[in-house]
């Protein structure tokens, strides 16, 4: 018997190192469609797609992307079936698929306009079960905890990121953030973590938003909240990630997914210290985000691990993390 568990747990070993490499594969691949999208190179991307899809179907925000790239390589047939197989995975912003400027060469056609008739119709049917005033709420914090932030990098190239009106920005920014966080609060404390079937989707990121942008008392006390929210579908993952690293560098730990981004006085980013920097990959796979080379993009840093590990300790000693 032992020797039948012993091979039983070999295999089943192997079996997750073997998803989670394959769930690495696929990041990476999605991850580098999307930077052909962004530099377009449209057809490039879909071939990437293609691929990446080979290996796992079930994003509904990689395969709405992987459309967006199809219909600008003017492959609609592909385009079409991959915004379908979005809609089945859960992609439900219809407003965003109509006003899409990627899709614009989509709209004359008639498959086009019936899975639209067929999107509405189902999303009508969720919504129906939504508690509407409490997705109104939550969806106008969200857009006051995004409107201003989206403006920051505009304003600190433009000003400069210690410039006067970077101060007036970041004040505007944390009165918002005080009134969002009385109403998200007394929305956890009544009701817990609401779920995207309550909600929607959209509705319910403001939660994790204005938590993530709060203080540590209030980041360490519904942590837990979140992480049962995750266990529970009512939160994603990805979400969570960027939260346990908030409170691991509050508590003056080293964060594990390195989502954490520190800018110096001249605007330029840096990754704020992380444990492991040579397995974050692994890890951010199993949280379901993306390679973290293709995120740093974002700030413009070029990811280099053995360089990085050069600079932690006197990133450790900047932040004032000892372990």
């Amino acid at each position: 018997m032992r020797t039948i568990l012993y091979t039983i747990l070999f295999f089943t070993s192997f079996s997750v190192l073997a998803q989670k490499s394959n769930l690495q594969q696929y990041y990476k691949i999605a991850a580098a469609a999307q930077d052909l999208y962004n530099q377009q190179n449209y057809q490039s991307s879909v071939d990437l797609y293609k691929q990446a899809f080979e290996i796992k179907k079930d994003s509904r925000y990689d395969l709405y992307n992987a459309a967006c790239s199809a219909a600008l390589a003017m492959q609609n047939d592909l385009a079409l079936e991959w915004l379908r197989q979005a809609f089945d995975n859960g992609y439900t912003n219809i407003s965003h698929v109509k006003q899409d400027a990627d899709l614009k060469g989509l709209h004359s056609l008639k498959q086009y306009q019936a899975l639209l008739k067929l999107m509405q119709a189902k999303v009508d049917q969720i919504e129906a079960g939504y508690d509407k005033p409490l997705q109104k709420k939550l969806l106008a914090i969200f857009e006051q905890d995004q409107k201003y932030r989206l403006q920051s990098d505009q304003v600190g190239k433009q000003h400069g990121y210690e410039s006067k009106e970077m101060d007036a920005l970041w004040k505007t920014i944390e009165h918002l953030d005080s009134i969002n966080l009385i109403k998200v609060v007394s929305i956890l404390d009544k009701a817990g973590w609401t779920g995207p079937e309550q909600v929607g989707p959209q509705a319910n990121s403001a939660l994790f938003l204005v938590i993530q942008h709060a203080d540590l008392p209030t980041q360490q006390k519904y942590l837990p909240m979140m992480r049962q929210a995750v266990a529970s579908g009512k939160a994603q993952s990805a979400e969570l990630a960027l939260l346990e690293d908030r409170v691991a560098l509050g508590e003056k730990r080293l964060q594990i997914y390195g989502s954490q981004i520190g800018e110096d006085s001249t605007g330029l980013a840096y990754v704020l210290p992380m444990q492991d920097p040579d397995n974050v990959d692994v890890r951010r796979a199993d949280m379901g985000l993306g390679p973290i080379e293709f995120y740093l993009k974002n700030w413009d840093v070029k990811w280099d691990t053995v360089e990085y590990k050069k600079l932690l300790p006197a990133l450790k000693r900047k932040e004032g993390i000892t372990d």
